[in-house]
Parts: C-alpha cells; structure tokens; sequence
C-alpha cells in the first residue's frame, strides 16, 4: 500500500512546506487536516497539492456530533454540511469522522446521537460523490472525543445506514487492543466499506494520552499484522502516517520525515 503522511503529522510544517518535501521523500498521499487550509482557499490548495504531484487521500475531520441541546446539535450538522463543500472544493474524496462525545451524558446517548448526524449529512456527502469515514478512537477518549469506541460500533452504525458513502477508518492505534479486530476487519470487508488505513504506533509508557504517539516499530502494536489483515479484508488504498508527538515535533521535520519512510518501509 502506497505511503500518505497527515499534514498533522508534520505540524510545524506549513501546507507548502510539506508539498516540497513530501514527494522527494517518496511520499505519494496527503491527507488534509483543515486547520492546514486556515487562510487559504480550498480549491487553490487542492491545485498546489496535485501540481506537487501527491493524491489527496481525506479531509481531516469532520464529526463531533453530540451535544446537550438541539441546537448545538443543529450547529454541527451544519459545520459538517459545510465541510461536505469544503472537501469538494479541495478535491478529498473522503472525511474522516471523529464522532464526538459528551462528558455525563451517556455513551449510548451520543451513539445515537451519531447515528442521527451522520444521516442528516449523508444524502448531501452521497450527491457530492464524497465518501465518510467513520474512525473509532481507543476507550481513553470516550468522555469528549468518540462515543464510538470499536471498529463493532463503527460496523454497526455502517450497517444501519446502510449507503455506499458511508464506511470505516481503521486506525491501529485506537484499535489494536480490541479482542474482536481480525472478525471486525472481515465484516467491515466483506462489505467493502474500509476506506482508510492509518499507522503509528503504542509507546509504553505513554507520557501524554493525545501528543505521544510512536513510529511505527518503536511501541507495541502488531502493526504488520493489522495491516496484512486489512489487505486480506480487500483494503488497497494508502497507507496514513498519523503522528500527534510533542517529541517528534519539536525536532527537525525533514528528519523526521525520513524515518516515517523508513519506519514505513520497515514496519507497515
């Protein structure tokens, strides 16, 4: 599988500084993550990206659907919506979905409360011909980050929804813990609904629950495994470097970049 970095991955870099680096390096992929676009417009961006000559592989993120009041929950449909034109106008085929939570409100609660976001942006995400990725985090951010907690979950709420835009984001360090992975990562395949692949890796310890995560190889997660798994599933999309490392950001960048592709070449 083709190698893709997250702009988040490379965060002290701006949107042209990784275009300049990313394909000398033997990167071929970028997935977006908007706070890169701050300032910019879409549709320019999306022509620096093709001229560098790298594919756009997502939009990062959209979700964040639950909330206490009817109206915040209006608010984020809309931020969503929004984002559908967003991904349009830049060229992303696909939005990874964090789906959100709400600290005291009950996890099934904010399920549904996805379910029912996810619906009401579905028929527009169907027109545009943009695909959504519901990505499941690990059980430590379920109090404000995902109420969807397995790739089960995620299956279930692909399932129910049942459209051809809707499927998956399998994200190894979220889900390698998860007892039910290889059964999951069949049902979601045989559906043909995994539609992104991300790597980095389980440092132990860990010294920050969000900014530090490892290189693929430096931690604990079999991520060869995970990964022969997902292309025996049918996946033959990219391969997504998704790195948040207070560490690895405050080294140099293009260091750091070569040994993502290294790491890649030697782990993934």
């Amino acid at each position: 599988m083709p190698l893709c970095v997250h702009t988040i991955t490379t965060k002290p870099w701006s949107l042209e500084e990784a275009l300049e680096h990313y394909p000398s390096a033997g990167v071929e992929g970028i997935s977006v993550w908007t706070d890169a676009l701050n300032g910019r417009k879409s549709t320019s961006a999306g022509r620096q990206i093709r001229e560098a000559g790298l594919e756009i592989v997502s939009l990062v993120r959209g979700g964040f659907f639950p909330a206490e009041t009817e109206a915040d929950r209006k608010k984020s449909i809309d931020d969503n919506l929004a984002l559908l034109d967003q991904a349009a106008e830049l060229g992303a085929p696909l939005i990874v979905l964090v789906c959100g939570a709400i600290p005291g409100q009950s996890l099934q609660v904010s399920r549904n409360q996805i379910a029912k976001g996810i619906e009401a942006i579905l028929p527009k995400a169907e027109a545009l011909g943009i695909r959504l990725g519901i990505e499941p985090l690990h059980p430590m951010y379920a109090d404000n980050r995902s109420a969807i907690t397995s790739l089960g979950q995620a299956n279930d709420i692909c399932e129910l929804l049942d459209s051809p835009n809707l499927g998956v984001t399998i994200d190894v360090y979220h889900t390698w813990w998860d007892p039910d992975l290889k059964h999951e990562i069949v049902r979601c395949g045989s559906a043909d609904n995994i539609f992104s692949y991300h790597v980095c890796d389980w440092k132990t310890p860990t010294q920050d629950m969000l900014n530090d995560r490892g290189l693929m190889g430096e931690g604990c997660i079999d991520i060869k495994g995970i990964s022969s798994q997902v292309k025996e599933a049918g996946f033959n999309g990219f391969t997504e470097v998704e790195i948040f490392s207070n560490h690895y950001w405050s080294m140099d960048q293009e260091i750091f970049l070569q040994k993502i592709v290294e790491a890649y070449r030697l782990h993934t």
